[in-house]
């Protein structure tokens, strides 16, 4: 059964400042906290109207239908939700491609980038303090289980970027070179802008590599494509020339 305090808690955790505060996080559905459990996250509680998952009796409370439609964060919840403990990120590798994100705001978009970090074998993303916070319950339902195994980390973009000297960073841009034409490295670090502006003037002057994606239309008319899409492009394109 649920307490007043457990449900003042969990609906609490749809706000940022809340999942700071108690530095925890939703995660919902079977899938997604399967995903959860088998990574090196910490459960705090696993709330579910079933008794299918391998927790202990301690972290584990059977609730009714009723009682998670309280606390769920979705229109039509599924049979399970659960509380984990925010992480710390880990050391970046620059040994590797980074993802760097400016201003992202979308949780959609967001989410849909750390499933592209993951297929494509991203290990880094590295996000300006504005992009939209990866624990937002949108956010970890688009990521599909594939933020437990991308290092996100939050922090002042144009500084970072200044301060990896020797390192290609390539932009994002409408007028770039062609992402085609170009010898692409095994590492380096790739800047995606934000959904309406692009990259912002303070990181463009950081990067050393502005790239594109041409359009092949015969009307050339669309004004750009949605960053997840160009996200999984441009991943597809670095991660093809170093096969």
């Amino acid at each position: 059964m649920l307490s007043k305090n457990q449900i003042k808690l969990i609906r609490s955790l749809k706000q940022k400042k809340y999942r700071l505060q108690h530095q925890l996080f939703v995660v919902e559905g079977k899938k997604a906290i399967l995903e959860f459990l088998n990574s090196k996250l910490q459960l705090n509680q696993l709330f579910t109207t079933t008794l299918e998952f391998d927790v202990s009796d301690v972290l584990q409370t059977t609730i009714t239908p009723k009682e998670l439609n309280t606390i769920s964060f979705f229109k039509t919840p599924n049979v399970a939700l659960a509380v984990f403990k925010i992480s710390k990120p880990k050391p970046i590798d620059f040994n590797n491609l980074i993802v760097a994100l400016d201003d992202v705001r979308d949780p959609g978009n967001l989410g849909t980038i750390i499933r592209l970090c993951d297929w494509f074998g991203v290990k880094d993303l590295v996000c300006n303090t504005d992009t939209v916070d990866i624990y937002n319950p949108k956010v970890i339902q688009a990521t599909m289980g594939s933020i437990t195994r991308v290092n996100v980390s939050y922090l002042d973009l144009e500084s970072f970027l200044s301060a990896q000297k020797g390192i290609q960073k390539f932009g994002a841009f409408m007028n770039g070179e062609t992402i085609y034409n170009l010898k692409l490295p095994n590492s380096g670090i790739l800047v995606l802008g934000n959904e309406a502006n692009g990259i912002c003037k303070q990181v463009e002057f950081q990067i050393t590599d502005r790239i594109s994606i041409p359009r092949f239309g015969d009307i050339q008319e669309a004004e750009s494509l949605n960053v997840a899409n160009a996200a999984a492009i441009l991943l597809s394109e670095f991660k093809r020339r170093t096969l």
